[in-house]
C-alpha cells in the first residue's frame, strides 16, 4: 500500500478480486472511517446516529434504548453518550459484541425475535424509550431480493418495537430505496404521530440505504 497527498492507494503484490480491491480503497479513503478511528467509535455508522439525533432529538439523559442488530457496537457508544449513567441501552445481535467499558450498557447475544430473548430482555426493562436497527440482511445483488430482505427485517423488527416502545416513544431503522419504502411508512403510520425518512450525509451517496425516523408511539393496537 502506498500513500499520495490526500489519498491512500494499493501498491501489493497480494492477490485480491477487483470488489475486495474497491471495498478496502473506499475505506481506506472514507474520511468517516478516518473520524470513527479518531474519535474512538467503532464503525464509521455511529455518524448516521449522530446526525438523526441532530435533526430529530430522539435520545435523552435517562432513557431506556434497545439497539438491535448492535454489532460492532458504533451506535451503542453513541446511545450510551446520549442517555448518560441515568439511562440504559440494550445492545442486541447474533454475533458477538466486544465488551462495553460503561455501566449503563447491556449486551444479550441471540435474535431479537426468540422468545428466550424476550424472556432476557423483560428481566432489564418494562418498556423501552427509543428503539434502534441498523440491521442489513447480506446483500445478494439483486436489487428485488434486497429489498425484500431488509423490508422482511424491517417489518419485524417494528413489530418488536409496537410490543416493546412505551406510549410516545421513538423507533429508527434502515431501509432501502427502490423497494417496499412507501408501504412501510404508511403502515408506520398507523402506530406513529410522526414518521419521516432521513439520509445522513455519512451514508455513502450511491448506496441506496435511508432511515426511517418515527415518533410519537401510540401505543399498543
Amino acid at each position: 500500500m502506498k500513500k499520495t497527498v490526500g489519498r491512500v492507494t494499493l501498491k501489493s503484490k497480494k492477490k485480491r478480486t477487483q470488489s475486495s480491491r474497491d471495498w478496502l480503497l473506499r475505506q481506506l479513503n472514507d474520511p468517516f472511517v478516518k473520524k470513527a478511528k479518531a474519535e474512538g467509535y467503532r464503525s464509521r455508522a455511529a455518524f448516521k446516529l449522530l446526525e438523526i439525533q441532530e435533526k430529530y432529538k430522539i435520545l435523552k439523559s435517562g432513557q431506556t434504548v434497545i439497539d438491535l442488530g448492535a454489532a460492532p457496537g458504533g451506535w451503542t457508544q453513541v446511545i450510551a453518550e446520549k442517555i448518560s449513567t441515568k439511562g440504559k441501552v440494550i445492545a442486541l445481535d447474533l454475533q458477538d459484541i466486544t465488551p462495553f467499558n460503561t455501566p449503563q450498557v447491556l449486551v444479550i447475544k441471540g435474535d431479537f425475535e426468540d422468545e428466550i430473548v424476550q424472556q432476557e430482555l423483560a428481566k432489564h426493562m418494562d418498556f423501552a424509550d427509543v428503539i434502534v436497527s441498523d440491521m442489513a440482511a447480506a446483500a445478494c445483488g439483486i436489487p428485488a431480493v434486497d429489498h425484500l430482505r431488509i423490508g422482511n427485517l424491517l417489518e419485524a423488527s417494528m413489530r418488536f418495537s409496537i410490543k416493546h416502545l412505551v406510549k410516545g416513544g421513538a423507533f429508527v431503522a434502515k431501509v432501502l430505496r427502490g423497494g417496499t419504502e412507501t408501504q412501510l411508512l404508511n403502515e408506520l403510520k398507523q402506530h406513529f404521530s410522526n414518521v419521516a425518512h432521513f439520509k445522513p450525509n455519512s451514508s455513502r451517496q450511491d448506496s441506496a440505504e435511508m432511515y426511517v425516523v418515527a415518533k410519537g408511539f401510540k401505543g399498543g393496537i
